[in-house]
């Protein structure tokens, strides 16, 4: 957001494929003598991207929030009693399920101008987002499993607790205000990945979000093999859960731990989030899929972040199965703040700047060699370093 003023804001637009500002060429024409069409020429015509070129325009409207820089938050019609709040059910393409207070769905539509502000997000409007809309039609149906009717999303109202990632470049938001985010890996069927856990966790810290682990598929191997790795991250303090969808271990404690939280729950493909929620309340009768025995990967059953109410209390996230996580808006020099078990040593390093990979005089190292440090943690830090940050 640039300017305010009398209502009126300057923010930045997408910049829209345009043709020539001035047909021709008049260096070409110079030095061909054309004297008579240069005398004809617009003079005062601008060079610069300027009208429908310009990459700012100014709107109506005022600003939700003081701080807006992207203009997302923007009330194009704040004087206006006819608009409904809601919250994002679902995104599908161009269309989003918005539910209202009372219950009732709409299949609303995003305005264009909305669409259209610059903004390094994926998506403009994504689930669990609180908006304010605009019925444009109404039918008799009472029933919330049933469309109310439609509407247009006219403003998105400021987040918090946003769980995102990198997706071709741009912030993949994949549910925005939540409270916690449950990460749930497999002891097998697929594989456990430990570096994939390290990154979530990572950003969960990023966005202040409470993380909790789930290691779920207890049953298909002997939970002594884990404890370990399940010892290094309960010494940093972090809720580790061993769960069966088959036995039903701790389900009823993941069922309570769930009531009256705002929670998305991720991980990758085939590790069991859609038949976990299905066991906490067996009336979702969500969809869900087995793990290829040719390649030990889970199919994706859940296309899109969805946001479900749950029974008892609070609502959850089912997310896309995530074969890749990769890590958006923190820099290499700001990764061992994030990691608790990093974060006393990285101020007794001798270099200010040091990323505690090849440095002399490095407490984070040193730390690593007195066993203070677990060696796994640090050799998944090395890697995301080298491979994801690409220092």
């Amino acid at each position: 957001m640039a300017r305010k003023k009398s209502g009126k804001l300057r923010t930045s637009f997408r910049k829209k494929h345009q043709g020539r500002v001035r047909e021709g060429d008049l260096t070409r024409e110079f030095r061909q003598g054309d004297e008579d069409g240069l005398a004809d020429a617009i003079h005062s015509e601008r060079l610069s991207g300027k009208g429908d070129l310009t990459r700012k325009r100014t709107i109506i409207g005022k600003a939700s929030t003081p701080d807006d820089a992207a203009g997302l938050n923007v009330e194009f019609n704040p004087d206006n009693a006819t608009l409904s709040r809601g919250r994002v059910l679902s995104v599908h393409g161009l269309q989003s399920k918005v539910m209202t207070d009372d219950g009732d769905i709409y299949a609303c539509a995003t305005r264009q101008v909305l669409k259209s502000l610059s903004t390094d997000q994926r998506h403009i409007v994504v689930a669990g987002d609180h908006v304010l809309f605009r019925i444009q039609s109404r039918s008799g149906g009472i029933d919330p499993s049933e469309l109310a009717g439609d509407g247009m999303i006219e403003s998105v109202l400021p987040r918090h607790g946003t769980l995102h990632r990198t997706s071709r470049g741009k912030q993949h938001i994949l549910a925005a205000n939540v409270d916690c985010v449950v990460i749930v890996a497999t002891a097998a069927e697929p594989t456990l990945k430990p570096a994939l856990i390290d990154r979530m966790i990572l950003t969960a810290h990023q966005c202040g979000i409470t993380p909790l682990v789930v290691i779920n598929k207890i049953d298909l191997v002997n939970a002594v093999d884990l404890a370990p790795l399940m010892g290094v991250y309960g010494s940093l303090g972090y809720r580790v859960l061993m769960t069966s969808t088959v036995t039903g271990q701790n389900i009823d404690y993941l069922r309570a731990w769930m009531q009256n939280r705002q929670s998305v729950v991720t991980g990758q493909s085939g590790v069991g989030k859609s038949s976990l929620l299905n066991a906490i309340d067996p009336t979702l009768s969500l969809s869900v899929g087995r793990v290829s025995t040719d390649n030990q990967k889970g199919r994706h059953t859940t296309t899109a972040s969805q946001l479900i109410p749950i029974r008892g209390g609070g609502c959850v996230f089912d997310t896309p199965g995530i074969r890749q996580f990769q890590l958006w808006d923190i820099s290499a020099g700001e990764v061992a703040g994030y990691m608790p078990d990093f974060r006393p040593y990285v101020s007794h390093c001798r270099y200010p700047n040091c990323l505690h990979v090849s440095e002399d005089s490095c407490a984070v190292k040193n730390a690593v060699a007195d066993g203070q440090i677990d060696a796994r943690r640090y050799d998944a830090y090395c890697y995301l370093l080298e491979e994801e940050l690409a220092i």
